[in-house]
């Protein structure tokens, strides 16, 4: 139950790795990743969508990075989450599940805007303080592909279609 899993992962999860090509100088073309708090739904069971949304700035040095190439990958880890801890599983341990995702970052539209907001706002209460002057905008992962690694012998692939279809 691959799909599943990784609908379960990202749900468990309040922030995840996120991977780009930097557009920076020095640094351009280059991979650089950089922690983003996310939520793909208010906590609890069958609260989530599946869909990671991030509160962004312009500001950001990964979102300036985005500016020039949307594509990316978002990696979320058990690790966080007292599972790992509670089983003495290294985050490197595949039974320490993990899901990498790849897509493209888009800002939402004003219907969906509502939602990532719930999303965001219920886990991550903060974000509603931050300073209005740095034009926070809300986002989305927009998912192409999906990778599991939650036990032993490789990556298991997951279609978006199969991680959508399935209940958390």
């Amino acid at each position: 139950e691959a799909a599943r899993m990784a609908r379960y992962v990202l749900h468990s999860c309040d922030w995840g790795a996120l991977a780009t090509l930097s557009a920076q100088e020095g640094l351009r073309g280059r991979p650089f990743a950089n922690i983003f708090s996310l939520s793909d739904g208010p906590p609890g069971p069958c609260g989530g969508s599946g869909v990671p949304y991030l509160y962004l700035t312009d500001m950001e040095i990964s979102v300036q990075d985005l500016e020039v190439n949307s594509n990316a990958s978002l990696t979320v880890s058990l690790a966080q989450t007292p599972y790992c801890r509670k089983h003495r599983y290294d985050p490197q341990n595949p039974l320490c599940a993990h899901i990498i995702f790849v897509g493209s970052i888009v800002k939402v539209n004003d219907s969906e805007a509502d939602l990532a907001k719930k999303a965001l706002f219920t886990r991550h209460p903060e974000m509603e303080s931050w300073p209005k002057d740095h034009n926070w905008f809300f986002a989305k992962f927009n998912i192409t592909n999906i990778w599991v690694l939650d036990y032993f012998g490789g990556l298991k692939i997951v279609t978006p279609e199969e991680y959508y279809s399935v209940k958390p």
